[in-house]
């Protein structure tokens, strides 16, 4: 009966020898030649386990890469830095420093700065929006308002803000000053609900003299869409080099008073009505405290 591996039959004896040879820095086609092997199969099997001599190695043209990359890595750098400089892919880099301990970040003061300033801003932004949020709600909320809400508005507007009497000096005019427009509007709305006649109103203009004087009355009598007969002399403030004004910039237009002419009556009409808010809210208040 032939032997499986015919002409190798002796495939110990025969593998000593391979062995031999290519411990003795010989290459496969070294081998194969010298000891006339022209199965791959048989070939590989007598040389297994044994590692090929360092000269047949091609040299990986990636090596000095390598090298390269873990020298910066242990020098501290980053990814992204040693990409920059050696034209690497990411995973190639994290494949050849992957055993070598992390470094320690490191930011110049400036850079620190630059990142805390960064998340601030960052933190700014999400009050602001916030902020917009809960207003844009609230202001959906009110919807719609009946002449009855007006009135009471009006009367609790005029009553924080306007001019009221005093046991000593009884006067009863109607006399209303504010630099918030969407405060005059209502107050203005509300004067129109109770039917006090437009001829009837005076208009002032109360601004600092450093101000943009002409464009504060020009935005006043638009917003009021009065005519400039219905405007008193511009009042104006005198500076105080003592005190550091706030109130400045483009949006700064000052306040406006708003006088009712022959408003005695209706004078009488808000502090009355005033007084009936306060009551109702006294006896709303009872069931609560019992």
């Amino acid at each position: 009966m032939a032997h499986p591996y015919g002409k190798y039959a002796d495939f110990e004896g025969l593998r000593e020898q391979a062995v031999a040879l290519r411990r003795d820095g010989l290459s496969r086609r070294q081998i194969r030649d010298r000891l006339h092997v022209d199965n791959n199969d048989i070939l590989n099997r007598l040389l297994e386990g044994e590692p090929a001599p360092e000269w047949t190695k091609r040299p990986n043209a990636k090596d000095d890469l390598r090298c390269k990359a873990r020298e910066l890595r242990m020098q501290g750098w980053t990814y992204d830095q040693i990409q920059v400089a050696l034209g690497c892919s990411k995973s190639s880099i994290s494949l050849w420093v992957r055993d070598l301990p992390r470094p320690e970040r490191r930011r110049s003061p400036e850079e620190a700065a630059a990142i805390a300033r960064k998340g601030w801003e960052e933190k700014l932004r999400i009050r602001e929006e916030e902020r917009r949020h809960a207003k844009e709600e609230a202001k959906l909320a009110v919807g719609g308002m009946s002449t009855r809400e007006l009135f009471l508005v009006g009367v609790g507007l005029y009553w924080s803000e306007g001019g009221k009497d005093k046991p000593y000096d009884r006067r009863e005019r109607v006399v209303f000053v504010n630099s918030d427009p969407g405060m005059i509007e209502v107050f203005l709305a509300w004067l129109d609900l109770l039917e006090v006649e437009r001829d009837r109103l005076r208009f002032t203009v109360m601004i600092h003299e450093t101000a943009d004087i002409g464009a504060a009355e020009r935005y006043w009598a638009k917003l009021v869409n009065a005519t400039p007969d219905s405007f008193n002399k511009t009042t104006i403030k005198k500076h105080n080099p003592r005190t550091i004004r706030r109130n400045t910039g483009d949006d700064y237009r000052g306040c406006l008073v708003i006088k009712v002419l022959k408003g005695a009556d209706l004078y009488r009409r808000i502090e009355g009505s005033w007084y009936g808010i306060v009551e109702a809210a006294r006896e709303a208040d009872q069931p609560i405290r019992t």
